[in-house]
Formats: C-alpha cells, structure tokens, sequence
C-alpha cells in the first residue's frame, strides 16, 4: 500500500541520507537538504523532463510508460491529489488507484523515490518534493511566480511552482504536461513551456468534415453496380478507404449510388427498408444519404460497432433508437439499452430532489423523448374523447406509455452511464449517446462490456463537449472510431444535414 498522500511529502525528505532535514523542538525545519534529495535534479542532462499533472495520470494511467527516453517527474501534491479520488466507485476512482499500484510496484525496489528509477523505455520516473522553505536555491522566477499568484497552497499552483524550480536546476528542457486548459494558460504566462497529453489524440483531419467519400465511375459500371449490387475497381480508386466505410458512386452529376466497403474490394448496395416499423407505433423514414448509410451499419448483423458522428438536429438519437426498437421487436436482441454519460455526476446532481431515477430524469429526457415519439400509438386529429376514471387501472392513475410497460419487464434499459461498470452486457441493442464526453478509458470500459450478441452504438458531436479534460481530437468517441477502424465488426457514419428544422440546422451551422 502506498502511504497516505497528506504524509509522502514529509515522508519522503526524512528518508534521505539518514534525514535529510533536522527538527528542532519547536517543529521547525533546519535546511540540509541538496537538490537531489528533492528529486529537483534530473539523473542526466540529455533529456527531457516532463512533469505530469494529476488530470493526465487519471485520463490514461498507462501514461507512465509512454514517454520513451526522457524523464518523468511526479510532483508530491499530485499524489495528494490523486489520494481524493481512489475511494471513488467510478472510472477515475479506478484510474487513481491503478496509478498508486503502479507507481508502488515501480518503486519497490528503490529506497530513495526522488533519484528515479528506469523505465521500459530507457528514460526514469522520480517524485518531486516541492518547498520553499527547504529550497537552497530560489530563482528570479519563482519569486516572479509568487509575486503573481500569492496562494501557495493552492495545487495547481504548487505544480506550477514545482516546474518553475526544476527548470532552475536542470540545463534539459522542463515541459509541463496537464490537460487543464486553464492551468496551461497559467504555465504560459509564467513562462513555462507546456503541452497537452497527445498519446491518444487523433490526427485532426479525421474530425475536420463530415462529408461522404465520392468515388468517380463510369456509366457502365454503374449499370452494372445497380443491377447487380457489387462491384469490383481497381485498388488504386480505393486505397484510402477502410473496411465498411461508405462512399458515394457518382456517374456523372445526376447519377449516384451509396455502397459500403467490404473484404477484397468489392463496393456493395446498401440493405436497408424502406421504413423502420415500430410495432404498436409508427416508422421512421431516412431522410437523407447519411441516415441511409446509418441504419445500414445499424441493421447489420454482422457489424457489432457503429460509431456515428453528427450536430445537433441529425437525428442520430433517433434513428439509432428506432433501429434498435425495429431489431428488438423482430427479436434479434433481447432487448434495448439506451445510456449516455452525466457529466455533472458529482456534487451537482446530489442537489436535485426526488429519488436517483428522478434525479437521473433531467439527462435521460431526451431519450424518453425520442421514445415517446416512436412509440406513440397512431391516433386521429381531432378533440380527444373523455377517458373512464379507471382507465389507468386500480386507482385511476395515469394512463402508462407503451415503452414505461417494457421497462418494468427489463426489456428496454434507460440508464446514467455510471453503472456500466463491471457489468456484462449480453444480446443487447446498446445505444450509448452522446459519447464524446467520454475520456478514451471510459469509451474502452463501454466496449469491453459487450457480450456475444450485442450490438454498440456510439453517437455524438465531436465539437460539443463539457468535459473539461477532453477535446474534439481526444475524447472517447473519436478515440473509439480511430483505434478499431478498418475491423471486419465495426463501421462509421457521419451525419452533416440536419433534419429537426430549418431554424434547428441554421442555428448549428451559424451561431
């Protein structure tokens, strides 16, 4: 176990050279201390040195071995930091404590944390102590840092202080590596040289449009695709495409056909229904080519992963809950989960009233929404007929939806993301919106809990995030899509027209 954080600081100083620092009676510090005991001294002067802050380590734990030959530094105060979250029963309450097992199990072989000890690859990790009462040297820059940010207890500034004193004592560049936008701005106008964590950002064109793939061909080729429904060019005309993307054939300006990649380069027509009937309810038409190649990844069997990016006002919500009610309903699922993360899970929502499904309520309305809609038993216009008292049965309470009945029999799930965790998740239709507020761990934790069977659905707009340890090029969506494309079970669509309304779509595309 690795001790509590509130004592590795004092911990760590009186265990260097048989103390490092005297106490005198009344509980002050005597200075003895070197710049190595501290760990201010990196063990060479070839390589970088990257202070970690604590939002990195809880974003990707497996962090610390991915910075190759250059050195790691953990400044103490992380590790204070990192002590708030590990009792918590989440994802970044794991991280935490997956951090403190590998931070332990790297330096259970080292008596002094602070000299650093090597890494898989060929740099070394060491503990930072920072004080500046136990410092023997203090720069310009410090005393300039303090001069414009007084509150030294503050963390974030005691990370900060902490580079500005490793930069003091080391000739090789310090780089400070947070994913607080604010705290990188506070860096910059001390003069810290600072980066955001890049291992799991994706390249930014993959982002950038969401505009289908055109694909030039001949008329003869297209006579020959519509009739038959495949076909086969030459590898050169596809070679930037990957394994179930979606293209557009064009013959011409007037002639074109959607088809989805498949195995040995073959284009293949796109299986889809006129309608999705919902049974007992109405049917969703796609209305245009993006929704098309969507409920085509949806409807099929053999692709277990669909990733979908769109704006507000697409209809991804929609059109993937209507295909998982279609599917359900012809009984190729169980059942249907529709889940999607809370981001204010924290203090936020322990002020809302009412019991944790009615606190849940105000992020899960939009599902109920689109529910509601599709569900909605057919019924003529006109003034709507008084309703016996016991219509709604013993009581005369209200009447239920269709869809609340097959919630009460677990057949359709609406859910906070929150508890996913350790669950297995078998012959389900799992729809998991807005998903771009996930970190890439989170997003690994959703797809590691579908069974044989079931079917993940992963929606949301890139450039739409509350998340603040996230962007539109490192978040869990775009990280899913990116590491498992090209997979035999896994498809992509973009949705780029928005289908709510005219004032809906302008809103998004110009405000």
């Amino acid at each position: 176990m690795l001790h509590r954080a509130e004592d590795v600081q004092s911990r760590l100083i009186e265990i260097q050279h048989g103390g490092g620092v005297v106490r005198k009676p009344n509980g002050s510090a005597k200075q003895r201390s070197q710049p190595g005991d501290l760990g201010l001294k990196a063990p060479t002067q070839t390589s970088k040195s990257f202070v970690l802050d604590t939002n990195v380590l809880l974003h990707d734990p497996a962090c610390l071995g991915r910075f190759t030959d250059n050195h790691i530094c953990i400044p103490v105060d992380v590790l204070a930091e990192l002590d708030r979250f590990k009792t918590e029963q989440s994802e970044r309450g794991a991280n935490a404590r997956k951090v403190h097992r590998k931070l332990t199990e790297m330096f259970s072989c080292s008596q002094r944390v602070t000299e650093g000890v090597a890494t898989d690859g060929g740099g070394t990790i060491r503990l930072v102590v920072y004080d500046s009462a136990l410092c023997p040297k203090n720069s310009d820059m410090l005393q300039r840092f303090h001069r414009i940010f007084p509150d030294k207890e503050r963390v974030d500034h005691r990370i900060l202080a902490c580079t500005l004193l490793l930069m003091a004592y080391n000739k090789a560049p310090v780089v400070l590596v947070t994913k607080d936008l604010n705290m990188q701005l506070k860096a910059r106008a001390v003069g810290i040289e600072c980066q955001d964590y890049l291992n799991d950002k994706v390249d930014a064109r993959e982002v950038s449009s969401y505009d289908v793939r055109r694909i030039e061909v001949e008329g003869s080729e297209m006579q020959r695709f519509a009739s038959s429904g495949e076909l086969e060019i030459e590898s050169e005309r596809i070679s930037e495409l990957v394994l179930n993307q979606y293209v557009l054939l064009e013959a011409g300006e007037r002639q074109t056909m959607p088809a989805r990649m498949t195995s040995g380069g073959k284009l293949v027509r796109l299986q889809i229904p006129e309608a999705l009937k919902i049974q007992d309810g109405g049917a969703l038409k796609p209305m245009n080519l993006g929704q098309r190649c969507l409920i085509d990844a949806l409807l099929n069997p053999d692709i277990s992963l669909v990733t979908c990016y769109g704006q507000a006002g697409t209809g991804k919500t929609l059109v993937a809950v209507a295909a998982g009610l279609h599917e359900m309903f012809n009984r190729r699922y169980n059942g249907l989960t529709v889940s999607r993360p809370v981001v204010a899970m924290g203090e936020q929502l322990g002020f809302l009233p009412g019991t944790l499904d009615e606190k849940m309520r105000p992020w899960l309305q939009p599902i109920h929404d689109a529910l509601d809609l599709l569900m909605r038993p057919a019924t003529p216009l006109g003034p709507r007929r008084k309703q016996p008292k016991n219509e709604g049965g013993e009581g005369g309470g209200p009447v239920k939806k269709p869809w609340e009945h097959l919630m009460e029999q677990g057949i359709i799930e609406i859910e906070a993301l929150a508890y996913i965790r350790g669950r297995s998740i078998p012959n389900r239709f799992f729809v998991l919106d807005e998903a771009q507020q996930l970190t890439p761990q989170e997003a690994k934790t959703v797809v590691t809990r579908m069974s044989r069977g079931s079917k993940l659905v992963m929606l949301g707009d890139p450039a739409q995030i509350d998340n603040p340890y996230v962007d539109s090029r490192s978040n869990g969506l775009v990280y899913t899509r990116n590491r498992l494309k090209g997979l035999p079970f896994v498809a992509h669509v973009s949705l780029n027209r928005g289908e709510r309304s005219e004032l809906a779509d302008a809103g998004a595309q110009l405000m």
